[in-house]
């Protein structure tokens, strides 16, 4: 997407900061489909994967974390994509807001609602833009459920319910709770984030519970929770996420005239299936599988190209760990917990779609492995 006002097609240059499973499985290959971007400097504490990724995807600059500071004032980056542990979100974006950087950071935001009002004084004051990485907010098949939904085919949305779960192997960083793991901020978010899209409104009342089958590795965080969230006129979204059961990605809408399925709802890569039910008459529809970090690296340059805000907005990342914090409030308290969230003027739809091809093959992984053990 070149910047076709001035004539030029600059690229915005960006530094990926933290090197674990999803930054080399799916955000660095991203950058050869993301034509308004390039990727020109890796930041990791690990010599290893400096080594060999920036040899692999023919990178100048490494950095580890203690030359963060000399990486942002280089003058050889213009954005920064932070895929580092939950709890270091808020230091690495402010530092980077603080030298003139634009951030785009993997969710959820940061791990309190504090922290991500300090994100977003630091972005506001040095008048740069942060994105919170809701690929979703860009993949044709949850905006069309979108679509779906707001078109009155299912009649009014009364109920959501959904399912995320995956078994994590033990030593996985998703176990870990000082550094931000655990189900509701690591897949939970994605529940709470669909809910919120597909309602078009923010929850007023927060309900949580917990399972754990006492296996070692569920020590430091919960095997598994289920969570209600009360949405104005008496609209109920429920889900269950999990680390210890197998690996299930789907979503429900039921209205007064019928029902949409989404199956697999949350997947990065594969096809996603839509079964729309009205009057017992069913229809599918398959969206194929596109490559959703390329999608997001596009609509962030382009944001930072053009001076637009971007729609998945810090505001949209600070709504989502409100959320999260009641729940765990209400996981201790065992009682509904109140809300009281500011009210979106944007959210996603149709229009910021952007597909492009799958990756073609996986890459090889350095010193990383997904959640599930498999390297």
């Amino acid at each position: 997407m070149a910047d076709h006002q001035n004539g030029s097609s600059r690229k915005i240059r960006y530094a990926v900061v933290g090197l674990g499973w999803f930054a080399q499985a799916d955000a660095m290959p991203a950058f050869d489909q993301a034509e308004n971007s390039e990727l020109v400097a890796l930041v990791s504490d690990d010599p290893k994967k400096r080594e060999e990724l920036s040899k692999e995807y023919n990178i100048q600059y490494t950095y580890s974390y203690e030359q963060y500071e000399e990486c942002l004032n280089s003058g050889n980056i213009d954005a920064v994509y932070i895929a580092l542990p939950n709890h270091l979100h808020c230091e690495y974006t402010v530092q980077a807001a603080n030298a003139g950087i634009h951030v785009l950071c993997e969710k959820p935001m940061a791990v309190t609602a504090e922290e991500c009002e300090s994100m977003i004084q630091a972005a506001q004051a040095n008048n740069v833009k942060l994105m919170i990485a809701y690929r979703l907010h860009l993949e044709i098949a949850n905006l069309q459920a979108v679509e779906t939904l707001r078109s009155g085919k299912i009649g009014e949305s009364r109920i959501f319910n959904s399912l995320f779960t995956q078994q994590t192997v033990a030593g996985n960083i998703r176990l870990e709770k000082d550094k931000g793991g655990g189900t509701l901020d690591d897949v939970g978010i994605y529940c709470i984030n669909a809910a919120r899209y597909l309602f078009q409104d923010e929850p007023i009342a927060a309900f949580a519970t917990t399972g754990n089958n006492g296996e070692e590795r569920f020590s430091e965080v919960d095997e598994m929770i289920t969570a209600i969230l009360r949405f104005p006129g008496d609209r109920l979204a429920t889900f269950t996420v999990s680390f210890g059961a197998s690996k299930v990605s789907t979503y429900q809408v039921v209205g007064t005239k019928g029902d949409l399925r989404v199956d697999s709802a949350y997947a990065t890569q594969g096809e996603i299936k839509h079964t729309l039910t009205i009057d017992a008459e069913k229809q599918e529809q398959s969206f194929g599988p596109h490559d959703q970090l390329a999608a997001e690296f596009i609509y962030f340059s382009d944001c930072i190209l053009h001076d637009k805000e971007p729609e998945p907005s810090a505001q949209e990342g600070l709504i989502d760990v409100k959320i999260i914090c009641s729940l765990y409030q209400s996981i201790e308290t065992g009682s509904f917990v109140e809300l009281d969230l500011p009210k979106r003027q944007q959210r996603p739809t149709i229009a910021q779609a952007i597909e492009r091809p799958p990756l073609q093959k996986q890459p090889e992984l350095v010193h990383a492995a997904d959640p599930s053990g498999k390297s």
